[in-house]
């Protein structure tokens, strides 16, 4: 067969830079964006656009804790193929999931953006669907950034909820959803960002154990996910433990919620500048063997302990069974904190 005209290559290529780059933009301006509009326009002629707004977030402030309010036709948008095909972004499937079970995906790492989870678990462009038949999936994210306005709209819009008790509960627990339930939880939240750097395999786990707490609560099985690539995208200044500057990084977080990250990735029309255009690596994400978790409402610490040594142990063995297949170096193991 002929190989299609360059022209016609060359505007696939853009189309994945243009895709990629609004993703970043959204992920770090959207949210401030649309709250610093919404002021603005209280000072304009078109005030009521930001009186209506505001009504109806009031009016609709629970929705995120009550499971969000995911389209289907904006998760199947073309755009997000572009930004899959970007990297590219590949689902690779280890075990079978039973329609009828409730999960919690443990996600790792963390990296800058979780690009690996969104392509995956947000969007259908990897075939989630089509390898785990009969799972409703939902992201657990940061629950400020539902307070933002119009942002927490599109969050929920690709099937984003608040990682809060309350919104946890309802998806596991909640009318209806019995079984089929898939919940992603990026375990490392912000403080693993902070080693999302190339060549790094750190992962902020062993005192992170509310997931496995959760589990036992709910007899929800519990699933490692391991996304080799995550951290090669960004680069990033990572400070020692301990040093000054990491310690100031922990005091930003815990005052906003969110670690102030020092990455960068290409130039948008020049590739060898820096910019914030990620890196063309490519992102594995591999679903591991569920292990069984027992129903048991009230868990002893011995019993979050014991099933949390096994996640860890799952993740571990995960982790150096397709290292070779995802380009990671032979010395190159799971460092936990």
């Amino acid at each position: 067969p002929r190989s299609p005209p360059s022209n016609m290559i060359l505007g696939k290529q853009q189309l994945e830079v243009l895709s990629a780059y609004q993703f970043v933009l959204s992920f770090l301006f959207m949210g401030i964006g649309f709250t610093l509009l919404l002021v603005y326009l209280l000072f304009t002629w078109l005030w009521s656009v930001s009186v209506l707004y505001l009504i109806w977030l009031y009016l609709d402030w629970d929705t995120p804790q009550k499971g969000g309010r995911p389209s289907e036709w904006i998760k199947g948008w073309k755009i997000w193929e572009h930004v899959r095909d970007y990297y590219p972004v590949k689902l690779v499937k280890t075990a079978e999931l039973p329609p009828q079970g409730k999960y919690i995906f443990g996600y790792h790492p963390h990296g800058i953006m979780c690009i690996g989870c969104f392509c995956n678990f947000n969007t259908n462009t990897t075939g989630f669907s089509r390898l785990f038949p009969g799972l409703r999936v939902s992201v657990a994210g940061l629950a400020g950034l539902f307070k933002l306005p119009i942002y927490r709209d599109y969050l929920m819009s690709v099937g984003l909820c608040p990682v809060s008790s309350e919104s946890l509960d309802f998806l596991l627990s909640g009318p209806g959803r019995g079984g089929g339930q898939a919940v992603v939880i990026v375990v490392g939240g912000a403080n693993e960002s902070l080693d999302g750097a190339p060549g790094e395999h750190r992962l902020t786990l062993r005192r992170r154990k509310g997931f496995v707490r959760l589990a036992l609560k709910h007899g929800a099985s519990l699933v490692p996910v391991y996304s080799f690539g995550e951290n090669e995208i960004f680069s990033q200044l990572v400070f020692k433990e301990g040093s000054w500057a990491r310690r100031l990084q922990q005091v930003f977080k815990n005052i906003m919620g969110f670690s102030p990250c020092l990455f960068w990735g290409r130039g948008l029309i020049w590739p060898r500048s820096w910019g914030l255009l990620p890196f063309r690596k490519p992102v594995t994400t591999v679903v591991g063997r569920p292990i069984p978790v027992p129903h048991s409402p009230n868990p002893t610490p011995e019993e979050v302990n014991h099933y949390h040594r096994l996640y860890m142990e799952a993740i571990e063995e995960m982790f150096e069974e397709h290292k070779a297949s995802c380009g990671v170096p032979p010395d190159k193991h799971l460092v936990f904190y």
